[in-house]
């Protein structure tokens, strides 16, 4: 019988520094160099272990390979190794199966303890032929540039047209985290029910029977978690409470849609982190154009540049004369180009607040719709990584 547990074992190492690893933690393995190209479109099969060197690769093209190596059936369990782990990275590893990281620098013993852990762990269960396998949620989150920008009306538009898309009831869920004066309800005309101090209770023991007991139904397919207003509102939760709701609430639905506070809380990153998508709505306005760009480069850098945020002119309005700026105008203040734009609809948008629910119930040829229609349209067509919120494995 061979001396070394690894003996056989079939490495896929990313990462030129791995080779020295040959003749310690790894002695006895069969190791494989390659690029990020493997996790991609490359041969895994009969791979035991995929290690990577986080260090030399950029941060957004190495969270790319990973999300797509989620979408694989059945892929090797990954260790992530590096003395720079950025946030989004690891999250993207994290919604493998079987993964893992380790902060360098680490001992040899340490090295062979997490190999072991994770070549420990079984396989996920084949799906019977025929049957599909588990789809893990998409999640947008939205946030405004300024105060007023209509970043809650965009995310109750997006959640109604993501209804349409629906397989199946209770699909979609939009998430109100502006926790102490949060309007989406109001804007919905449903009830606020998520209690704070219960959710702080109940976090650690969150499953998908308990999330429905803060849910508001506002439709067959479209529910809705929003907390009462209450001042003291980010006082009485905290981030691991926030993370596990939206954890569980990525298990249960297809679609999730985050309404998110302007102003950073504990847990914006890591949300932001889990996330495929984040736009940042911005007025036509210079202070909230500048606003949009800083509060965008700064998502990009709190995320490591792994997905840019998108920003989102809203209350675009046709024009011969005036002050305000135009699409090309507003691209240049923001030194980027805007994802789309939103036309000015306040009449629609009025009496939807006014009445209770979606502009698109009340007035469905209202151009905001037709512009929101669009913008799902693009997004919900790209490819999907499986935009899961896991729990956190590291700090």
């Amino acid at each position: 019988m061979s001396s070394h547990p690894l003996e056989g074992k079939r490495v896929v190492a990313l990462g030129g520094a791995l080779s020295a690893l040959t003749g310690g933690p790894l002695e006895g393995a069969s190791i494989e160099a390659a690029a990020l190209d493997r996790l991609t479109g490359g041969d895994l099969a009969g791979r035991d272990l995929i290690l990577i060197d986080a260090d030399a690769w950029e941060p957004e093209p190495l969270s790319q390979a990973l999300q797509a190596l989620s979408l694989r059936p059945s892929p090797p369990p990954v260790l992530l190794v590096g003395a720079h782990l950025p946030t989004a990275v690891v999250r993207n590893l994290l919604r493998l199966e079987r993964s893992d990281v380790l902060e360098a620098p680490f001992t040899e013993d340490k090295m062979s303890a997490a190999v072991a852990a994770l070549l420990a762990q079984p396989a996920p269960a084949a799906h019977e032929s025929g049957a599909p396998a588990q789809q893990h949620a998409r999640c947008w989150a939205v946030v405004g540039a300024v105060g007023g920008s209509g970043a809650t009306t965009v995310a109750i538009e997006i959640a109604n047209c993501l209804v349409e898309r629906a397989t199946r009831e209770k699909s979609v869920c939009l998430i109100d985290l502006n926790l102490a004066d949060g309007a989406a309800a109001a804007y919905l005309g449903a009830n606020a029910v998520m209690r704070l101090a219960e959710l702080g209770q109940a976090a650690e023991g969150m499953d998908a029977s308990m999330l429905q007991a803060f849910i508001t139904p506002v439709s067959p397919k479209l529910d809705l978690l929003a907390a009462p207003r209450d001042p003291a509102a980010f006082d009485r939760v905290g981030p691991d409470a926030v993370l596990r709701m939206l954890e569980t609430a990525c298990d249960v639905y297809e679609w999730v849609i985050l309404d998110m506070p302007r102003h950073r809380r504990g847990w914006t990153l890591e949300a932001l982190g889990g996330c495929d998508e984040v736009l940042v709505i911005s007025e036509l306005t210079v202070p909230a154009l500048l606003a949009a760009r800083s509060l965008a480069d700064e998502i990009d850098r709190g995320l490591g540049a792994a997905s840019k945020a998108k920003i989102v002119l809203n209350r675009l309005a046709s024009r011969m004369f005036g002050p305000a700026p135009n699409m090309s105008e507003a691209e240049k203040a923001l030194q980027r180009k805007a994802e789309a734009g939103i036309s000015s609809d306040w009449e629609a948008a009025a009496a939807s607040v006014n009445l209770g629910g979606p502009i698109a119930t009340h007035r469905p040829k209202s151009k905001i719709v037709k512009d929101v229609q669009a913008l799902v349209d693009r997004l919900a067509g790209q490819a999907a990584p499986a935009g899961k919120l896991k729990s956190r494995k590291a700090a």
